[in-house]
């Protein structure tokens, strides 16, 4: 594993969370609209996360073939997809966008955002976020140490 392959783990880390906090605050600012271009109210969405291989081709002579010591395992956002969960129901005849006819009649179709999950997982991203920059800090720290001990400043 190179030097610098622990910060580049990092900051895939840290842009995939960032974009799930940009997805979250979107959820959260739109729990009230009913109306949206596509038709019907806003969907919930979500980033889908996969591993990235950052450096595929390195493989450490120290290790024998048959163990995989996964190095370079980043993470990518692989696609956003919106939550298919059934839209919550609100009686509210008045309302513009209310179900005129048949058995919904003044029911209006709210989006499928619970902002007590939204406000769960953005403290998740949070954390998570905030674990990646004390790797980068820790990484930082040991290299600055090395470095002095290469000097013989230690």
């Amino acid at each position: 594993m190179g030097m610098f392959d622990s910060f580049n783990v990092s900051a895939s880390g840290l842009t995939a969370q960032r974009l799930r906090m940009d997805l979250i605050s979107s959820n959260i600012a739109n729990a009230g609209t009913t109306r949206t271009p596509e038709g019907g109210p806003y969907r919930r969405k979500r980033a889908i996360f996969a591993p990235e291989n950052i450096r595929p081709d390195y493989r450490s002579p120290m290790v024998p073939d048959r163990i995989s010591h996964g190095t370079g395992q980043g993470v990518r956002v692989i696609k956003i997809e919106d939550d298919q969960s059934p839209f919550r129901l609100t009686y509210d005849p008045s309302h513009p966008d209310a179900i005129q006819a048949g058995p919904k009649a003044g029911y209006v179709e709210m989006p499928n955002v619970n902002v007590v999950m939204e406000m769960t997982d953005l403290i998740s991203a949070s954390r998570s976020y905030e674990a990646n920059i004390t790797m980068v800090n820790s990484a930082r720290g040991m290299y600055n140490r090395a470095l002095e001990i290469g000097r013989g400043t230690a």
